[in-house]
């Protein structure tokens, strides 16, 4: 894809270590980021810390090919980790920092990884203890490398890098996601489909040298690493942040010049709030000229708010692990539609609804379907890809939908049972299972409520056996020690007599949205 904007590359048909070393050698001296201690980066350091840290992995044995599972929060060592497996033609599994040993004890093994690199201690929780539980129970080998905060490092003339061979179609990532099921899903992404959701992300924002960007989020997450490659294009200088605090991050943010706030509507809201506690006429985020982002639904008023408090618009859109940028926002788009609709389809994205085996006409609310570059290759488990692609191909997203006659999306509701906590999936059937086996409960139900700080919570809606109880705190502590990560346990417990059913058995969780936060 050629941009217009002064200062952009050529992506098409380039890998991300082929886009790594042109910025390199187009912009070396222009800064690529900055963190909260302070520490910046060039493009030109980055390039050369991605060598080092490339051979110093090549030393451990990882290659093309080699499977490595990482957990790290968003720090230029991510970054650069990223660009040094890139280099090796290595399959890279970012796993999001919030997983703990069920989740990460699934994903290595069914990824068969070889390496897998935590931190030591992040936010208080042991890494490297639960890498060392997860390891002890899987049948292959697995090598665990220490990054707290240094990585393995070598001279790479000294050892001989071997050549880079650019392929960009192969399977050079693997992104997991929990959907309907208990079990999270590994989606097969390659350096072209990331390439492509980056190219949705352009178009939308039309990001230049000048910008720049929070990234708030975790790196790991299929977001965070779209906007290396959106780096790499543009030159976009990335403010690195660990981990967000309300109370600190949007000031710092603001005092670095943020262009890009990122990354949701927890986000937004939080930047909104900030900024009303301020005096009058004292201003935030000055810099600010959009608020990108997506992942959970948006208040039909927030857009309006936001162009009030800041003078920028939301810029949103809609996508998945295995189809990460589907639909956005353009920048020119009107008011109307920035503030009620997730956009429209990015260049080279096709999209239909389809409901009881037909096509949706404009305005009809049905499953929304998608082609493109931008979708996975299919799941590692391949059993999946029969029920996750349609017979002509289209990728089924569960979400449901209604498309216009402009072409815009307006995501209405979701046919996966998931909960969307502060952009993260929530499979409400994991946490049931784990419910069904507490002594005290006889029925479970998990649904998501409106929530106006993490966009959704989880409530757990249970019958107790006769004579018995449970109480919120040893629902909590049941689930911990059942090592469900923390983000997954419900924040809300009721107890009711029985669970309201259709006559088939299927709980009606639509009944109890509406009576206990409102139907979502």
């Amino acid at each position: 894809m050629t941009s217009h904007i002064a200062g952009t590359i050529e992506t098409e048909g380039k890998t991300l270590w082929q886009l790594i070393s042109e910025r390199a050698l187009v912009t070396p001296d222009k800064r690529m980021a900055l963190d909260e201690r302070g520490r910046t980066m060039t493009y030109g350091e980055y390039k050369n810390w991605c060598e080092r840290v490339a051979a110093g992995l090549s030393q451990k044995g990882i290659t093309e090919n080699t499977n490595v599972s990482w957990v790290l929060p968003s720090r230029f060592e991510s970054l650069v980790l990223t660009g040094a497996l890139s280099r090796l033609g290595a399959i890279q599994n970012p796993i999001l920092p919030i997983y703990r040993n069920r989740e990460v004890t699934f994903i290595t093994t069914q990824s068969t990884c070889k390496v897998l690199i935590v931190p030591h201690i992040f936010r208080g929780f042991d890494y490297l203890t639960m890498a060392q539980e997860v390891v002890a129970t899987l049948d292959q080998d697995v090598e665990i490398i220490v990054v707290d905060p240094d990585l393995p490092e070598a001279d790479p003339d000294a050892i001989g890098l071997p050549t880079y061979r650019a392929d960009l179609d192969a399977m050079r990532w693997l992104f997991y996601s929990s959907g309907t099921t208990a079990d999270p899903k590994g989606a097969k992404h390659s350096d072209n489909s990331m390439s492509a959701a980056n190219d949705g992300m352009q178009w939308s924002m039309e990001v230049g040298p000048d910008d720049k960007a929070a990234v708030v989020f975790p790196i790991t997450h299929v977001g965070g690493l779209v906007w290396l490659f959106n780096a790499m294009q543009t030159g976009v200088e990335l403010l690195m942040v660990e981990t967000f605090d309300p109370a600190n991050t949007p000031k710092w943010l603001g005092e670095n010049g943020v262009t890009c706030a990122g990354a949701g509507t927890v986000f937004w809201l939080t930047y909104l709030n900030a900024q009303r506690q301020l005096p009058a006429g004292e201003r935030l985020l000055p810099n600010v000229r959009i608020f990108n982002g997506g992942g959970a639904p948006k208040p039909k008023t927030l857009n309006a708010e936001m162009m009030e408090a800041f003078g920028a618009p939301l810029i949103g859109g809609w996508g998945l692990t295995e189809a990460p940028i589907n639909t956005m926002v353009h920048v020119d788009d009107s008011d109307e539609k920035k503030a009620l609709t997730d956009g429209r389809p990015c260049p080279g994205v096709t999209l239909r609804t389809v409901i009881d085996g037909h096509v949706c006409a404009p305005g009809e609310e049905g499953e929304l379907r998608v082609k493109g570059r931008q979708v996975c290759q299919g799941y590692l488990d391949s059993s999946l890809d029969a029920d996750a692609f349609d017979e002509d191909g289209w990728f089924r997203t569960g979400d449901l939908g209604v498309i216009d006659a402009e072409g815009f999306v307006s995501i209405t509701g979701r046919l996966k049972d998931i909960i969307i906590r502060k952009g993260e999936n929530i499979s409400a059937k994991e946490i049931e299972d784990l419910l069904f086996a507490h002594p005290a409960i006889a029925d479970a139900a998990v649904i998501g409520l409106p929530d106006e700080k993490s966009g959704e919570r989880a409530c757990a809606v249970v019958v107790c056996k006769p004579d018995s109880t449970i109480s919120f705190d040893d629902m909590v502590s049941f689930l911990k020690t059942a090592q469900l990560s923390v983000h997954k346990i419900p924040e809300q417990l009721e107890i009711v007599t029985a669970l309201p059913r259709n006559p088939s058995g299927k709980v009606l969780k639509k009944d109890l949205r509406a009576t206990y936060g409102g139907a979502s």
